[in-house]
């Protein structure tokens, strides 16, 4: 107590038995609420609370289980973890709202809007279905999504507001290294845009020269490729250094990381190169057509340079 009071001197603030009294209570409704607040989370990750689980069948048993939960006008999919493999505004759910998945849409800048409906994107990993839904809602593109999770599919479908296939929609269940590997999509693919991660999100699930290369091959000559490069144990910078080594250093534009530490690249076909003032007016005319915010890409988009 003589510490107590010799610090609380020094600091101009003096203790009363009321002054402890209260704090005590404080700390302890701390403590409980703190207490009730994990035991909730806990009951949520397991399927409770506010939110839902879908149970996996026999031929997906290998695969995680999928669940949501709901906060205010946030909904976010789960695999079974507390990593957040999603979301979506309740409010808006046609709009992308996560600032990562945003820059996926970065090679807008590069293209003829007045062409983008005639383009193809694809999606390797749907998540919550937010470049899905943008690319097929909003600018009106063929859009491919790859899934390889049929729980994620029907999650999405259910409760992320993705609409059944259609002419200009697919949604496949297949494993994204062997789409990207197969003849069928090669040079079809406009826009291509990789975001795979298991049910920890510890790293990129696919991220080897090999499936670099063949990503490659999916696209146009004037195609893209937007990848997400997330995770406690990634090596960022290592990453893209593959990417780099099939794409050509000259090929590559990067982002700077999220405050969430997302870090996305853009890696073109052939090097793509514009000015300051073209992208400018490119990213000005982005957000006139579409909802999401263009202009502010440009202050944390770079031509990728080796150290």
């Amino acid at each position: 107590m003589n510490l107590l009071n010799s610090l609380a001197a020094d600091l101009e603030i003096y203790f009363t038995p009321f002054n402890l009294i209260v704090g005590f209570i404080a700390c302890v409704l701390a403590a409980l609420m703190g207490t009730a607040l994990a035991k909730k989370q806990a009951q949520t990750y397991a399927g409770q609370g506010r939110g839902e689980s879908l149970m996996g069948t026999a031929n997906d048993g290998h695969l995680p289980h999928v669940n949501y939960v709901d906060y205010g006008d946030m909904r976010f999919l789960h695999l079974g973890t507390p990593w957040v493999q999603g979301s979506m505004k309740l409010s808006q759910p046609f709009e992308i709202h996560l600032e990562y998945v945003q820059r996926m849409m970065g090679w807008l800048l590069f293209v003829e809007l007045n062409q983008v409906s005639h383009l193809h994107a694809m999606q390797l990993g749907l998540g919550a279905a937010s470049l899905t839904k943008f690319c097929h809602r909003h600018l009106g593109i063929r859009t491919t999504a790859i899934e390889l999770n049929p729980q994620v599919i029907a999650a999405c479908k259910l409760w992320f507001n993705l609409p059944e296939d259609t002419a200009q929609l697919k949604v496949v269940q297949a494993d994204a290294a062997e789409v990207a590997s197969s003849d069928e999509w090669r040079g079809k693919i406009d826009a291509l845009q990789v975001d795979l991660y298991d049910q920890e999100a510890a790293r990129p699930v696919m991220d080897s020269d090999v499936f670099y290369a063949n990503c490659r091959q999916l696209l146009t000559p004037n195609g893209c490729m937007a990848v997400n490069l997330y995770g406690r144990n990634a090596n960022v910078a290592h990453s893209i250094q593959k990417i780099a080594h099939v794409f050509g250093k000259e090929s590559l534009w990067t982002f700077k990381p999220t405050s969430a530490g997302n870090t996305v690249v853009l890696a073109f076909y052939q090097p793509r190169t514009l000015n300051k003032d073209a992208l400018r007016l490119q990213a000005q005319a982005i957000q006139k057509r579409w909802p999401i915010p263009a202009t502010k890409w440009l202050k944390t988009l770079s031509r990728f340079d080796t150290p």
